[in-house]
């Protein structure tokens, strides 16, 4: 009886190793290409684009996977190979940045900014990038004998989603962000009655004391942009500015609305 179950427990752990195995193998083999959405300052000219990753299994190349899913499941190695792919392809593409003034940004979590620092590679790339900022996808507390000066010393930061997870007032409180960006579903809240309209104001004027400027998310109506427009917010980005465009179409983009 005991035999029995040892080889029971032997098939359960080798069935289990081979479906972790394909499962990693399956993420592996996922294929990555790279749009852009713009950021427009409240008074329509082009402030910064942003980096967007999409992601696709060639078992199924119609459908997209979710860049949030995509990331969790690989290694803080692979995701600094997909970093390194988005400054290449931003470097290819100095000129247009330097000539229009117009920053980049790159989503990065935390573990991922750590792991760079130990890139050398890597950290002379970012260095001939000055227009180039890294967007925290979340606020990430560190060890206490740790310090935002090790992060910070690839250049201003910028914190994605405020109002989401750990991305609140606990975080202004840990570093000087160069830019906070509001959740959509922080500004679509605040904005649906008079006293959250006010508050959102109020809040709004709060943030730009810890940064030096706020940007709403997910603006996707001419109502909404223009309450942006008639805000202490710096900028805003969503569908109604612009969807996601090919990077190839980057010298082709509006410059101002």
């Amino acid at each position: 009886m005991k035999s029995e179950q040892v080889i029971q427990r032997l098939s359960t752990t080798a069935e289990a190793s081979i479906e972790s195995l394909q499962e990693h193998r399956y993420w592996l083999q996922c294929e990555r290409a790279y749009t852009y959405q713009p950021i427009y300052r409240t008074d329509g000219r082009l402030m910064a684009i942003e980096i967007l990753t999409i992601v696709t299994h060639p078992s199924n190349p119609a459908q997209r996977i979710a860049p949030d899913r995509y990331f969790a499941e690989v290694s803080v190695r692979q995701r600094l190979e997909v970093l390194e792919e988005q400054l290449q392809m931003l470097a290819a593409r100095e000129a247009f940045f330097r000539q229009h003034d117009i920053l980049a940004s790159v989503n990065v979590d935390g573990p991922t900014l750590m792991a760079l620092r130990q890139n050398t590679a890597l950290q002379e790339l970012v260095a001939t990038l000055p227009w180039m900022r890294f967007e925290l996808v979340e606020h990430v507390r560190l060890p206490q004998n740790s310090s935002f000066a090790s992060m910070c010393e690839f250049g201003p930061l910028w914190l994605d989603d405020f109002g989401t997870g750990m991305a609140n007032f606990s975080a202004l409180s840990e570093v000087r962000y160069d830019y906070i960006k509001v959740a959509r579903d922080l500004f679509i809240m605040l904005r649906q009655t008079p006293e959250g309209r006010n508050l959102f104001t109020l809040l709004l004027q709060l943030m730009n004391r810890y940064c030096q400027g706020v940007i709403v998310e997910g603006v996707e109506t001419l109502e909404e942009w223009r309450d942006v427009q008639n805000s202490p917010a710096k900028a805003a980005q969503g569908y109604f500015l612009s969807r996601p465009v090919a990077m190839e179409t980057l010298d082709k983009v509006i410059l101002t609305l």
